[in-house]
């Protein structure tokens, strides 16, 4: 068991590296700007457990961010180590649907928890928004289930 939660943990560590390589690829190539969304909801769950962000302006709003990024750092970690449990009890599947289902997985997760904290509502996001989300998610998917299937114990004959 604590194999499977290790490398899980590493899977979803790579899946995460992954993941922002490609939410920074589309942001080199569109010139956009990162989202906002991740330190509005740190600042909301913040609030929400009576805590405080030191500092004031610019040095607040750069905490905030560090703590939106380690928590999508901690998503992609829970998603690998959720996977690969599955995997363990054995829930497997073709590497593209494994791959499929992690990525959908990893993506619901932090959408449902944005929408639930009032940070963003998927209902209004544009034909290019979905694209941005779901991409680096798919990207997610793909590097944690093939770290998970691909490292998993294999049985000898």
């Amino acid at each position: 068991m604590i194999h499977s939660i290790l490398r899980g943990g590493a899977a979803g560590a790579a899946g995460t590296t992954a993941l922002n390589a490609a939410t920074y690829a589309d942001m080199a190539l569109r010139g956009r700007s990162a989202s906002d969304v991740p330190a509005e909801a740190a600042d909301k769950l913040v609030a929400d457990a009576g805590l405080h962000v030191g500092g004031t302006g610019e040095q607040r709003s750069n905490r905030l961010s560090a703590l939106g990024a380690l928590s999508g750092i901690g998503v992609g970690v829970a998603t690998g180590v959720v996977v690969s449990l599955a995997h363990r009890a054995g829930a497997r599947v073709p590497w593209w649907a494994g791959s499929l289902a992690t990525g959908l997985l990893a993506m619901a997760a932090t959408d449902a928890s944005m929408t639930r904290l009032g940070v963003t509502d998927p209902r209004t996001w544009s034909p290019t928004d979905w694209v941005s989300d779901l991409v680096p998610h798919l990207v997610f998917g793909a590097v944690t289930y093939g770290v998970v299937a691909g490292c998993a114990p294999r049985s000898t004959p």
